[in-house]
Parts: structure tokens; sequence; C-alpha cells
């Protein structure tokens, strides 16, 4: 008949020997890297481009609060506020920084050890703060645009639009990275055009209807507007202000959607889905030193019909052909 014994007196049978009991093994909390992201704008106008962003995550494994953990900072509109958001988001040692426009150089300023990731960017080579797309060095990479062909792009194709203009309007921000040379540029492209430029530099959106009224005092037959953050997020009081004073206008393919007359232009949702490639291979070990930065290689024309109606001018047909979307 079999007899069952305690702890206590197995122990005794063994003589008082010393025994070991496996010690009970606690697994270690999985290391969830953060991600510090900044915004240039509110979260409500930026909504679009963190959601491909997001989307993009996914799409390699990563999911905001369970393997990843993001970290967002604003300047809600306001760029001043740049330096002082980059520095909290450095101070909570974040494993890469993801930036765009006006903040990508600031950041390159504020710190040379953490990674950083511009979803969309200036031209680093040009301003000399990189030393090739193919290798830029450093710690950053990303994806670029090159605003200063994009520019000069959307001023020819609105003197084929409007080929009476003799005079037009240039809006950019004020403070913009190569924004000098942005205006150089599509000042010779101007000139080769027989045209005149008026450029406008502003520091935000209170300042869009007095670039308005100076271009009406100028009679300027229509208005070119760059890329800038604070431009395409405020894209529909820009084409309000273009069918009031009844000129052309021309920018991101976000401008015809709002009414303006065209957009010619890289998807910027593409760009920041693809933001998340970049992510992925830094934290994965990669040096952002060592990945390529890319430029995107398909750009899309959209012309709104229905304000080319309200301006009484007519599409070429040559044009018209070349459109990648048509808003009727």
């Amino acid at each position: 008949m079999a007899i069952g014994i305690g702890r206590r007196q197995f122990i005794s049978a063994l003589g008082g020997a010393a025994v070991s009991w496996p010690n009970v093994v606690r697994a270690q909390p999985e290391h969830v890297p953060r991600i510090g992201y900044l915004r240039l704008s509110p979260a409500a106008q930026s909504q679009r481009e963190e959601g491909a962003f997001l989307d993009g995550l996914r799409g390699f494994g990563y999911v905001d609060g369970r393997t990843v953990r993001i970290e967002y900072r604003s300047t809600e509109g306001d760029e001043n506020r740049i330096p002082a958001m980059l520095q909290e988001l450095i101070g909570l040692n974040v494993e890469v920084l993801v930036v765009h426009a006006t903040g990508v150089v600031t950041a390159l300023r504020a710190t040379k050890v953490i990674p950083i990731v511009m979803a969309v960017g200036p031209d680093l080579v040009a301003l000399g703060l990189v030393e090739s797309l193919a290798h830029p060095g450093g710690n950053i990479t990303g994806s670029t645009f090159f605003l200063v062909e994009l520019l000069a792009k959307r001023l020819e194709l609105l003197k084929e639009i409007a080929p009476s203009m003799s005079r037009v309007g240039l809006l950019l921000i004020r403070r913009s990275d190569g924004a000098n040379i942005n205006i150089d540029a599509v000042r010779s492209t101007a000139k080769a055009l027989n045209l005149e430029l008026h450029a406008s530099e502003v520091g935000g959106p209170d300042d869009f209807a007095g670039a308005f009224a100076a271009w009406a005092d100028a009679q300027v037959g229509g208005v070119v507007m760059g890329d800038h953050s604070l431009l395409t997020y405020n894209a529909a009081s820009i084409a309000a202000l273009a069918a009031k004073q009844h000129i052309p206008s021309i920018g991101p393919l976000s401008l015809p959607e709002h009414g303006g007359l065209m957009g010619y232009g890289v998807d910027f949702l593409a760009i920041f889905r693809r933001a998340a490639y970049f992510v992925d291979q830094i934290l994965k070990g990669a040096k952002p030193g060592d990945i390529p930065i890319e430029q995107p290689t398909k750009f899309e024309l959209t012309v709104n019909l229905k304000t080319t109606k309200a301006l009484g001018l007519t599409v070429p047909p040559t044009l018209l052909v070349r459109a990648d979307n048509v808003i009727e």
C-alpha cells in the first residue's frame, strides 16, 4: 500500500541533503520601441497623413500601443514651437524621429544621434546637409521631392491654360528652408515665359488675404501655390480667395479638390505611408545614413472643369489628355 509523505519528511528521508528547487522563470517584458512624431498642424488637419503612416506601419507588423509606441507632439501650426516640441521628443529617448517639411532641418540641428525619418522634406543635397541621395550619411533618411522643379512646372501649366497672363503670384511660407532657391528658380522660369513674378512669403493663414490683396493691386493673372503644410492644410481658403479674385490657381493636388483650378504634384499620402519603410529598417538595425533617400517618380495632374468654366477659360485638348484626374 502506497504511503504518501510530505515535503519535510521527504527532505528528512534524504538525510538532510541540500535540495535545490527550480526557480520560477519570469518572462521579461518585451521592449516596445518609441517613435517620436512631430505634427506641424493640429491633429484634425494632419490626420490623413498620420493615418497613411500608421497604415504603412501595420503593413510591417507594427501596431501603435502594442508593438510600438508613438509619441506625438504638435506645433499647432506655430513653427516657432518646432525646436521645443523636438526637444520634448528627444527627452523621451525615442528610437526614431518622424518629421516633415520645415521640421526636417530643425531636427537635424537638434540631434546628431537619434535617427530621423523625413516623411517628406526639402532637397537636403541642395542645402548641403547630406552627402548624396544614394548615401546621405549622418542620421537622416526618408523621402524628398524637388520643389524647385515642381513650382516651375506648375507655372508652365498655368501659362498653358491662361496664355494671356502677364503677371503671376507665387505663394510660399516665410522662413521655409530653401525659399530663396525656390523664388529664384521660379523667377527664371517666369522670365522665360515672359511673365512678371510677384512672390509673397506669408507667415500663415492670417496672411493669405493680404497676399491676395497685394496681387489684386498688381493685377496678377494667376497664382502658383507651394507645398508647405501650412498651405496644403489650408487649400480651401486659398482656393476661395482665388475664386473671389477671379484668377486661376495651381498648387498641390488638394487645391482643385477644394475649388482651385489645377493641381500638379505628388501623392503625399503615399509618401507618408512609405515613411513606415524607413522606420522599419531603422528599428531592425539599419543606419539611416546608409539608407538611400527616395524621391517620387510619379507626378499627377488634376483639372477642375467646374472652376475652369467659372473663370471663363478653355482647357487646351493637349492639357486635358495629360490630366490624370478631371473634376467635373
